[in-house]
């Protein structure tokens, strides 16, 4: 951190707390060549992340709708809540570190999947019988057999 004052490169952390809001990082500062104190701030750099939907629409990420499908999948199953939170806390870090700033529906999906087909066979169908549009159990449109 450069001093304000003398812009000196090197300093130490006097002090260090949370602000009221808890969304940033307060910290006192005092610099090793001058000796005067000064404060700075961090912040979270958040990073909005685009989905390309099938139809090509961009919306942005929503972590509670991979949650509530999530939940709906595992409805009446005896998967936790702690579970479920976890495949998306997951599934969000995994398109964090590969995206640059978008992401396709269809990969959320996929990963989403993933976690699930580990974690409750009965949840996986559900999620993937949704998510792949399935009509019935073959896969195969109802009026394509007749």
């Amino acid at each position: 951190m450069k001093c304000p004052h003398c812009g000196y490169k090197e300093d130490k952390v006097v002090d260090s707390r949370a602000t009221a809001e808890e969304s940033a990082v307060r910290r006192r500062r005092e610099c090793l060549e001058c000796g005067k104190r000064f404060t700075t701030y961090e912040y979270v750099e958040e990073v909005s992340l685009m989905v390309i939907k099938k139809d090509g629409r961009r919306e942005p990420f929503d972590r509670k709708k991979i949650l509530n499908g999530v939940i709906r999948a595992c409805e009446k199953r005896p998967v936790s809540m702690e579970k479920m939170e976890e495949i998306v806390t997951q599934t969000e870090r995994s398109i964090q570190k590969k995206s640059d700033r978008e992401v396709s529906a269809c990969r959320i999906g996929e990963l989403v999947m993933e976690r699930l087909k580990g974690l409750d066979d009965v949840a996986y169908v559900r999620f993937a019988s949704v998510y792949r549009q399935f009509k019935d159990v073959l896969g195969k449109d109802k009026k394509a057999r007749r």
